[in-house]
């Protein structure tokens, strides 16, 4: 066995990334639906209605990778407190982009959501790859 592993641990962590990326996309469409509505349908405020369509994203995230995306983790007290300070962290640089994009570039409110959650998404899945849920070091016997 390599540094990287064997192939059942690679087909295992390929596995893992495509259901990480599937709850991804159900997030992200989720958030924008949210934010869509709130914004064109009810005229939230746009900075309120990124927010809740965050929370519910990030709701619906925690929900479908803690069952599907890392079943084997080893799940602890803090796995949801971890979750919640990553998403927060998430939520408030969503903000910051959002702010800056609307305001400061003068971009489409759609359009500069879907941008700031490009950003967060590839930052909060490194976070919760690696600190959220964590998993069992190769030599553990699992991924």
């Amino acid at each position: 066995m390599g540094l990287i592993g064997s192939r059942e641990q690679l087909s295992t962590l390929a596995g893992q990334f495509l259901r990480f990326a599937l709850v991804g996309v159900s997030n992200t469409l989720l958030t924008l639906a949210v934010y869509t509505l709130l914004v064109r349908g009810l005229a939230v405020w746009y900075l309120l209605a990124s927010a809740i369509g965050f929370v519910v994203g990030a709701v619906n995230g925690y929900l479908l990778n803690r069952r599907f995306t890392f079943p084997e983790h080893r799940a602890d007290a803090l796995t949801p407190l971890r979750w919640m300070i990553v998403q927060g962290c998430g939520l408030g640089l969503d903000e910051a982009l959002l702010l800056a994009f609307v305001d400061g570039l003068r971009l489409d409110k759609l359009l500069a959501q879907v941008l700031a959650i490009g950003i967060v998404v590839l930052l909060t899945f490194a976070a919760n790859r690696t600190w959220t849920f964590r998993m069992p070091a190769l030599g553990e016997g699992a991924l």
